[in-house]
């Protein structure tokens, strides 16, 4: 049990360090709603979300990775250069971050689509922008999916819609990172490839490379993931392999989501798997920055020009 705790723990840091002005008078009261500050989303089925807005402008939700890390890492390193221009709602998932986990495990992805819908309506939205990042490509595009009408736009930030995929490519490029000595056998299965893998470069000091191109990044977004709480519980049962909605491609999914799409991805990002090249969503552009899997930490003047300058030229 402490081994797979390391074996998490080594994980979240690979994948979590990583609206509209509504034309109608109804929307407009309904807009009025959100306001900054911190809040709870007590979901229908009980669990406490935690959930922060802050800033002003287009409503725009940022959907975390991990899974499990939560949305404080990137509120203070990536959030907050946004703020002036929109109107960001950072929550963290259920079993996540600060937020509380169901009395029976419950994660779905039905059921993490449902609490991003239950938060736009106790938000009082008409329609709102999806920022995801990593992992939460998947949530993200899962709930684009189901509720597409309530979808201004979707930013994706060196996202993740192909789980496996992305495991795969992450294990290849530590395994080039290791002495021959420290190299799994390839023949192995794919969680014993990844935790072996990133024991090895836990070992040797080498695991900041997988999504940073400067341990210094990674030191810091390690000393903001590590000054507020961190729910374990939905990053377990993600990794434990009960969950098999996590194990899908989500990349067929895109060819039929209309809705504007901006892919910022790090020209040396060697963790998402399948690249934003293989998205088929009709309306999409892609912003490669220099660097790996942070490109809000590591671009910062370069990401927010990207993500405001896209905002700003969505239809009203």
């Amino acid at each position: 049990m402490a081994a797979f705790r390391l074996l998490f723990r080594q994980l979240l840091m690979v994948f979590g360090l990583l609206l509209l002005a509504a034309p109608t008078a109804m929307a407009q009261q309904r807009a009025s709603r959100l306001t900054n500050g911190p809040t709870t989303l007590l979901t229908s089925d009980s669990v406490q979300l935690y959930v922060q807005v802050a800033g002003q402008g287009t409503p725009c939700v940022f959907v975390h990775g991990g899974p499990g890390a939560g949305s404080y890492s990137f509120e203070k390193l990536g959030g907050n250069r946004l703020e002036d221009k929109l109107r960001l709602i950072y929550y963290d998932q259920r079993g996540s971050g600060r937020s509380a986990s169901p009395r029976r495990p419950s994660y779905s992805m039905a059921r993490m689509v449902q609490d991003l819908e239950e938060l736009r309506q106790q938000l009082g939205l008409e329609r709102w922008v999806l920022m995801a990042h990593s992992f939460g490509g998947t949530i993200a595009t899962a709930y684009a999916t189901q509720y597409p009408q309530r979808v201004q736009a979707l930013v994706l930030v060196n996202a993740v819609l192909d789980p496996p995929a992305s495991l795969e490519s992450m294990v290849q490029y530590g395994t080039t990172l290791l002495p021959a000595a420290a190299q799994p056998n390839p023949g192995l299965p794919m969680m014993q490839r990844v935790g072996m893998v990133m024991g090895a470069l836990q070992q040797q000091k080498l695991a900041w490379q997988l999504q940073f191109s400067a341990d210094s990044l990674a030191a810091r977004a390690s000393r903001v993931s590590r000054s507020v709480p961190a729910n374990p519980d939905f990053g377990t049962q993600v990794f434990s392999g009960q969950l098999p909605d996590y194990g899908q491609d989500f990349v067929p999914a895109t060819a039929k989501l209309p809705m504007p799409v901006l892919n910022i991805v790090g020209q040396d990002d060697r963790t998402t798997g399948a690249a934003p090249g293989t998205f088929r969503f009709p309306q999409q552009q892609t912003m490669v920055l220099p660097g790996k899997h942070n490109s809000f930490l590591e671009q910062p003047a370069a990401f927010r020009q990207a993500v405001v300058s896209f905002v700003q030229k969505l239809p009203r």
